[in-house]
């Protein structure tokens, strides 16, 4: 029984959102009222801001102790997969402000206790073994062109990638495997944690609803990727201190894209 709730929810029958379409325009209303909620309780953030630069250099000293600067580019990207979970407490912190709150941290946090948790769970562990997956193709992918010797620093890598004839292929092939992963992400999880937050429909409603999504808002969508994976990409850049500011953004526009994109639940009700 508890495995039927994670996958399918807590009610009798599959509780199917219906899809509404959405404009390029609405991105942009989205993103204005992400940063709202951001600079709403800026404070809530600190935290974000200190673990994000730490994350930086941990990462910094690993790969230069241990030659694995083959990583740093894969490892970038990797962030645009798993900040769907990242950003679950945003998404509570939006959910509450939309009804007229002023939660705290403790607040952000309550979404742990969700009677969803299992079904976010099971969506969480399908991203991990997706962003496994992409850290091993991009090993394995740079492996077959330039061997088992890394390059000992990250100015080796540079020089690597551009002097070897090699490292055109490395680059291109590589974003090309890396929007692959993205739009399967894209396509699984657009809304998926927004709805489990809102709504203990099940991990599997959840992932169809957003594939719906996508389906029924193909282009509006698609820039939504290309927005998030430039924005995350960017703010990596300086050892992932962007972050701290691109992500809640992000997660909180995302709360409000998951509104506009799905019929709440009062509605369809009739309540």
């Amino acid at each position: 029984m508890a495995r039927m709730h994670i996958m399918a929810g807590a009610g009798d029958k599959l509780d199917m959102p219906v899809i509404h379409q959405i404009t390029i325009a609405d991105l942009g209303d989205v993103l204005r009222r992400g940063a709202a909620d951001f600079w709403a309780k800026p404070s809530h953030y600190v935290l974000l801001m200190l673990i994000y630069p730490i994350i930086g250099i941990v990462l910094t000293v690993w790969m230069n102790g241990w030659h694995a600067w083959t990583l740093l580019y894969p490892l970038i990207g990797g962030f645009a997969l798993i900040g769907p979970i990242a950003a679950l407490p945003l998404y509570e912190v939006s959910r509450r402000r939309e009804l007229g709150e002023e939660p705290g941290w403790a607040d952000a946090f309550s979404v742990l206790r969700s009677p969803a948790i299992g079904s976010i769970l099971a969506v969480g562990a399908m991203l991990f073994v997706l962003f496994t997956l992409w850290m091993a193709s991009a090993q394995a992918l740079y492996e077959t062109l330039f061997g088992f010797s890394p390059p000992r620093t990250l100015m080796g890598l540079v020089n690597q990638v551009v002097n070897d004839p090699g490292g055109i292929t490395l680059l291109a092939i590589g974003t090309g495997l890396g929007a692959l992963f993205a739009l399967v992400v894209l396509c699984t999880t657009v809304i998926a944690f927004p709805l489990l937050v809102d709504r203990d429909v099940g991990a599997y409603v959840a992932v169809e609803t957003s594939f719906r999504a996508v389906l029924y808002n193909r282009v509006p969508l698609f820039l939504w990727g290309v927005i998030v994976g430039a924005a995350v990409f960017l703010a990596s850049l300086p050892v992932f201190i962007g972050l701290a500011v691109v992500l809640p953004i992000l997660g909180h526009a995302t709360w409000h894209l998951y509104r506009k994109l799905v019929e709440p639940a009062s509605l369809i009700r009739g309540t």
